[in-house]
């Protein structure tokens, strides 16, 4: 009996009953909202036909960055295998506010890291809640693709100035 008792406590806690504070999931929706999250993370957008059915489940377009290579803004949500689901809330937190992926690689500077390293901790956390309450999405990006590389996304090109 002590067993089964346990066993439905550890279901329960690692559920959706756990889930975080509705008010700070409102927040996180915000302020993912108002950093424009979206028009990187998800299918369509750049295409001006975003798939909110597949809201933040992953670009469909790379940047290019000369002498970099191209870079697909990944599935944020908690997909297990194609987004952030195997990802700790501090792994999710680094990639935010340090731009540091869990293997320790860093985000492509496309990626707007130093200005989200600035949130006060309770809105980076609002941030993770909102992402950890998404639908998982199936949806397993294209690349990185290196600067010799081709990729296989539309792609928008960064070009600097010409030289005068």
């Amino acid at each position: 009996m002590k067993r089964l008792v346990l066993a439905v406590l550890s279901v329960a806690l690692s559920g959706p009953a756990m889930a975080a504070d509705p008010a700070a999931i409102a927040r996180g929706k915000y302020l993912v909202g108002i950093s424009g999250c979206n028009d990187c993370h998800t299918p369509g957008y750049f295409m001006g036909k975003p798939d909110m059915a597949r809201f933040l489940g992953g670009s469909d377009v790379g940047f290019e960055i000369p002498g970099l290579g191209t870079f697909v803004g990944p599935n944020l949500t908690p997909d297990k295998a194609t987004g952030l689901g195997n990802w700790t809330d501090a792994q999710v937190l680094a990639a935010l506010q340090k731009g540091q992926r869990p293997d320790g690689r860093l985000l492509a500077p496309i990626m707007p890291w130093h200005a989200f390293a600035t949130l006060t901790p309770q809105d980076a956390d609002a941030i993770v809640a909102f992402l950890r309450s998404l639908p998982p999405v199936s949806n397993k990006v294209a690349g990185p693709f290196g600067a010799s590389e081709k990729p296989t996304t539309f792609v928008m090109k960064i070009h600097p100035p010409e030289a005068k």
